[in-house]
């Protein structure tokens, strides 16, 4: 058996380790952004796996040691290597707290490899109790004084992370691998992850979901609005870092994917764009001066090579930063524009829906006035704030028209426009048609408020079962709602809606009430009649038949004649209008047509 304790001690005299970096990926820009270096020990020792090395250093007390040493070869590395993209370096919060670690020790190295301290994230990782967090503050600040960013490692999968991240404010966090491994197929996972991403938006932190080694991932994680990756599905680590990455890991998730999409979406980011002649890159300075002198109303330029846009030059920064040089244009006249650019520009295909586009510049965050609108990745046009706040506002506006206002949701004319379109694009989707059964009774005994309560208790089961990127649900009016279902599992989320339904019900009635498992009052003929807890009765029509219909008219004749046939069966119930076996769950009545109908499909 070797001895660990003489072979760490040989790797640190030696130096005998290597880093391998691993591309971490923007996807609004759909280009590496950065790379995480992860350190490896000697092929041939028992030591070569990460796990390994640093459990051995912390068997030894040389955690420390290991960790300078690893930040050493890092850097020296990266600036061998003459790595643009940003460097993320792991940092152990307990190290920093270890009476040995050296403060400004990583600025030296950084000054001594002429590497930029606005390169380099140290990405903090914490797998054990850590409850000094002002000491944890302190290092922050003490790092980004520095020109340091903070990313918080493996967030679900430490001790206290939320804390952390609370206390620390990151720039960047990444989600443990854990809730991302098969998130698409486990609704807890993508509940998690939704939050954090929820939570990052308000906190002006970017999530980077880890461990994403499957197509479905990558998509699940992209639906959720997460603006960053990493994982083997991009790219392994290599000792020589990957430059630039394969274009058809994003197409295929877009091309399948990127069709689904919000309510309204007719409004995309062709019609806010501007047709501005872009320049070349190499266009210099001067040039560039020449423009701005000759045309007053110029205020953007975008950079344009072989159809890939590289920057966008704005007029009052352009013209800031060269005169708040002593020389100005004489110093920098024949350098080329290209290096005034500090940040990638963020690219919009022309088909993203509005809200979309919204959201995106939201995660980032960016203080840029525009973007570069492409088509399949190339340039087409510029997109500014102004005009999408213009064009958001608008449409906010028009939906707000037509929403239901009990509940809020979407009425009749946005549904009715989003079934037609998504008819029109060849999209497949599901459709149901959700009506409470005994309705009228409890509004007459329990009063119209109540009734208000229950069918926002409808619309709030709903909203909590079809997140956006599942489905559209609306309101078309009294206790009447519609789901275009644009997810696989609607069957599914249709059995989970009727059990909360079912167990939220009782909290509608009186306790002798439920005990009696309805109420006694008058029927429409003025006789007294026992009708039984409210309930809820969905038609279903799945994507075969959808398919098969040429406008919503078609679609909400079929839709009527399930939910009829749902009626029929006391209690919570769905009805679907095609032949199918569907596995019958536990206390919850299901009705599946059985034979040829003669409903309104189109043939």
């Amino acid at each position: 058996m070797p001895d660990l304790r003489k072979e760490i001690i040989n790797i640190l005299d030696n130096k005998l380790l290597t880093p391998h970096f691993q591309p971490i990926i923007s996807l609004n820009q759909k280009k590496i952004m950065g790379y995480e270096a992860l350190i490896r020990g000697p092929s041939d020792s028992p030591l070569h796996s990460p796990f390994n090395l640093f459990t051995t250093a912390e068997q030894f007390n040389l955690s420390t040691r290991l960790e300078f040493l690893c930040r050493e070869i890092t850097i020296q590395r990266y600036a061998d290597l003459d790595i643009k993209e940003k460097l993320f370096i792991n940092a152990s919060p307990l190290v920093l707290l270890q009476p040995e670690f050296k403060k400004g020790e990583t600025l030296r190295l950084l000054d001594q490899y002429k590497v930029n301290p606005r390169s380099v994230i140290i990405e903090l990782t914490e797998h054990k109790p850590a409850d000094n967090y002002e000491i944890m503050r302190a290092s922050a600040r003490h790092y980004r004084s520095m020109g340091f960013e903070i990313a918080l490692d493996d967030l679900g999968a430490g001790y206290s992370g939320l804390r952390l991240w609370a206390e620390l404010l990151p720039e960047y966090v990444k989600i443990d691998k854990h809730f991302i491994h098969a998130l698409h197929d486990d609704p807890v996972k993508l509940n998690f992850v939704r939050s954090i991403q929820s939570m990052a938006i308000s906190l002006n932190c970017s999530v980077i979901a880890e461990g994403i080694e499957s197509e479905e991932e990558f998509k699940a994680i992209e639906k959720l609005g997460i603006t960053h990756a990493q994982g083997y599905y991009f790219a392994r680590p290599t000792i020589i870092p990957l430059e630039t990455l394969d274009n058809n890991l994003f197409t295929a998730g877009h091309t399948k994917d990127r069709k689904t999409v919000p309510l309204n979406n007719a409004t995309t980011a062709v019609h806010i764009i501007r047709d501005i002649s872009p320049i070349s890159a190499k266009t210099t300075i001067s040039e560039v001066m020449n423009l701005f002198h000759h045309n007053s109303e110029l205020i953007i330029l975008p950079l344009v090579d072989d159809n890939l846009a590289s920057g966008i030059i704005f007029r009052d920064k352009f013209l800031t930063k060269l005169f708040s040089s002593r020389y100005g244009i004489d110093l920098h006249g024949k350098n080329p524009i290209k290096t005034f650019i500090e940040n990638t520009p963020l690219c919009i295909d022309k088909n993203m829906p509005i809200d979309l586009v919204s959201k995106q510049l939201t995660s980032l965050m960016t203080n840029d006035s525009a973007f570069i609108i492409t088509n399949n990745g190339e340039y087409m046009g510029i997109g500014t704030l102004l005009d999408l706040l213009a064009e958001f506002t608008r449409q906010q506006i028009d939906n707000a028209k037509h929403a239901n206002p009990l509940t809020l949701l979407p009425g009749s004319v946005p549904i009715n426009d989003q079934v037609n379109q998504l008819l029109s694009n060849k999209i497949p989707f599901s459709f149901g048609y959700f009506d409470l059964d005994n309705f009228k009774p409890f509004n007459d005994v329990y009063s119209y408020d109540a009734g208000d309560d229950i069918i926002k208790a409808v619309a709030n089961t709903l909203t909590n079962h079809i997140p956006a990127e599942c489905g559209v649900i609306g309101h078309i009016g009294g206790d009447d709602f519609i789901v275009i279902f644009t997810c696989d599992d609607w069957l599914t989320r249709c059995e989970n809606i009727l059990e909360a339904f079912k167990n939220t019900v009782p909290a509608y009635y009186s306790d002798n009430d439920i005990k009696a498992g309805g109420i006694h009052t008058e029927n429409r003929a003025g006789e007294t009649c026992f009708f039984p807890l409210v309930s809820l009765s969905i038609g279903l029509v799945d994507p075969q038949s959808t398919s098969r219909c040429q406008s919503h008219v078609d679609i909400a004749d079929l839709a009527s004649e399930a939910k009829k046939m749902a009626k029929k069966t006391t209690g919570n119930s769905y009805f679907i209008n095609q032949r199918m076996t569907v596995k019958k769950p536990e206390n919850l009545q299901s009705v599946v047509h059985k034979s040829a109908t003669k409903l309104h499909a189109v043939n």
